[in-house]
């Protein structure tokens, strides 16, 4: 269902050029950091439920989590920059397209994923330098995520976990930050609207990006931000599963958003 929701909206975008706008350019890239996102995780995953256990090795596991933080890192940045594409269609309408040029919007993009591979880097050189106790290590998640590879060092962590923490205060809670000053300004716009009915529809098209929104911070920061102490290996599990296939599938339900405010315009 994520693959097919998300490859219909980038098959949509590339198809039809009345969709060629900023809005769909940050939906069709999210659409792609997505489908990556799922694939780096599900497969090998799907392989071990099936029976198949097949071990991963240390260089692979490294491979496989910065490949996953930088998709999610990307993903972070980029949900930002649509808040300020909402921000500017609500807020700003008749500048919108003065604003929100192509290449603005190519630059956020590139930004985006530039800042997370910068992060995720050095997040994963300093997870990966650590000792590692045994041959045959086994950790309880089902894919090769920061905390409990953390958790099988058999030295002490205390720098690594504040790098952690520090990646996450960039990755989640500065563009989280951002999301909420747009809303806020989104909000102060939608309430001076005089018709009931025009301030359902300008709420609307903000329904679909806030659950995204906090699915993906809420869990992230109760996953990468929390002191370990107050940690347990399944509630990360869990939480793990929101933001890994929840959010995933959620993303086609921006096609009403985009819609809606083509309709505004």
């Amino acid at each position: 269902m994520t693959l097919c929701g998300n490859t219909t909206i980038i098959w949509a975008v590339c198809t039809h050029t009345s969709l060629r706008t900023p809005m769909y350019f940050f939906l069709c890239n999210l659409s792609l950091i997505e489908i990556c996102y799922t694939t780096t995780v599900i497969p090998l995953m799907l392989s071990n439920i099936f029976g198949a256990q097949r071990p991963i090795p240390l260089a692979g596991c490294a491979a496989q989590m910065f490949v996953f933080c930088t998709l999610g890192g990307t993903d972070c940045f980029l949900l930002a920059a649509m808040a300020y594409d909402r921000y500017v269609a609500i807020c700003h309408p008749l500048h919108y397209t003065l604003i929100m040029t192509q290449k603005r919007c190519i630059k956020l993009m590139l930004t985006s994923l530039g800042l997370a591979l910068f992060l995720v880097l050095q997040l994963t050189v300093v997870i990966f330098t650590l000792p590692f106790c045994g041959h045959r290590l086994e950790i309880n998640h089902f894919f090769c995520d920061a905390p409990p590879v953390l958790r099988l060092a058999c030295s002490d962590t205390r720098v690594q976990q504040a790098v952690l923490f520090v990646v996450g205060v960039f990755v989640l809670t500065v563009p989280f930050v951002l999301i909420s000053i747009s809303y806020i300004f989104i909000a102060n716009t939608i309430l001076r609207i005089r018709s009931a009915e025009g301030r359902r529809k300008a709420f609307s098209t903000c329904s679909s990006h806030l659950c995204v929104v906090l699915l993906q911070y809420g869990c992230g920061t109760l996953v990468y931000m929390r002191p370990r102490s107050s940690t347990s290996e399944d509630e990360d599990l869990e939480l793990a599963l929101v933001y890994t296939f929840g959010t995933p599938l959620l993303n086609p339900s921006f096609i009403p958003y985009g819609i809606r405010i083509s309709k505004m315009h």
